[in-house]
């Protein structure tokens, strides 16, 4: 099996959970415990127009963010909820009513995606 390390440990890759704008992300474990794994790409993407990502994050976070998130995560992993984190200036095209909805309502292309992948 494909092996991956961060930070010098070790990972074994199980498999791909998928593809985004980001990165590919994985399944994998350390013999122990399972992870997920993100392999960040600079692949162009049609739809998404960005610079180097690790830089673009770069100094950005402030001290008082990390407690912030980790109160904030307290109480949602307990309900199995996560949020991906990102650094971007707002942009209409991104905002809920032309993308989010498509995502997050009952959209006849939101239910599709839901049946097609039981």
């Amino acid at each position: 099996m494909e092996k991956m390390s961060v930070n010098g440990k070790d990972y074994e890759i199980l498999k791909l959970l998928g593809h985004g704008k980001g990165g590919y992300s994985y399944l994998a474990t350390d013999g122990s415990r399972n992870y997920v794994l993100k392999q960040i790409h600079h692949e162009p993407c049609s739809y998404y127009t960005f610079g180097n990502k690790i830089e673009a994050e770069n100094d950005r976070m402030e001290e008082k963010y990390f407690s912030q998130i980790k109160e904030m995560c307290g109480k949602l992993y307990p309900l199995n909820l996560n949020i991906d984190y990102e650094c971007n200036n707002y942009m209409e095209e991104w905002n809920f009513e032309n993308w989010g909805i498509k995502y997050w309502s009952k959209t006849p292309e939101f239910l599709k995606y839901i049946e097609d992948h039981k």
